[in-house]
């Protein structure tokens, strides 16, 4: 009796990865366009910067409200108060100059051999095929956009994805220590 034929899949991924690389690569150049994702990164961090200055503005407002006037002299409430103003307001500041970075921000466009950089939109391949898009911008990270059903995370510079990411090129295995475990990937393509 002959012995089966076993084929492990790692080494059928191994063998058709190029190939795949380049069908998704075509099919995301299609369907994605920067501008459409640069817009929506943009959209997010104005809109977190209305609602960051509303509660900033609600925490000043009530940093010296009557009410919460020092009645004794451990009562802390118009300290703390102040603290969570004074805390917003700097983030508020931090996004002002987010949405100034993210607005002045020219769009690159990135070719299979060019190396990553900033406005680099990126197409991650896991170790069982499964693909991740990421933006690579210099602020707004961690935002998660749904474009024509895909998502996308923005990353920046100095996140530990973006910087393994950053002069890379597409064909590149990337593996990066991560919060929530080992990431270990190819870089299907780069646009």
């Amino acid at each position: 009796m002959a012995e089966p034929f076993h084929v492990h899949p790692a080494d059928v991924y191994e063998e058709i990865r190029p190939r795949l690389a380049v069908r998704v690569h075509a099919r995301m150049r299609k369907r994605i366009d920067k501008r459409v994702v640069l817009g929506a990164l943009r959209e997010r961090i104005a809109g977190s910067l209305a609602a960051l200055t509303a509660s900033q503005n609600t925490a000043q407002s009530g940093a010296i409200h009557e009410e919460t006037r020092q009645e004794h002299p451990k009562d802390t409430r118009a300290i703390e108060a102040g603290y969570l103003a004074r805390g917003l307001a700097e983030r508020v500041e931090t996004l002002r100059d987010a949405v100034v970075l993210i607005g002045a921000l020219k769009l690159v466009d990135y070719g299979p051999t060019d190396p990553i950089g900033i406005c680099a939109l990126v197409g991650l391949e896991g170790e069982v095929g499964e693909e991740q898009v990421y933006f690579l911008a210099p602020t707004g990270a961690g935002e998660r956009l749904v474009i024509e059903g895909t998502t996308i995370q923005s990353l920046t510079p100095g996140s530990p994805l973006g910087r393994a990411l950053l002069g890379r090129r597409a064909g590149d295995e990337v593996e990066v220590a991560l919060p929530n475990g080992m990431l270990r990937a190819c870089i299907a393509w780069v646009r």
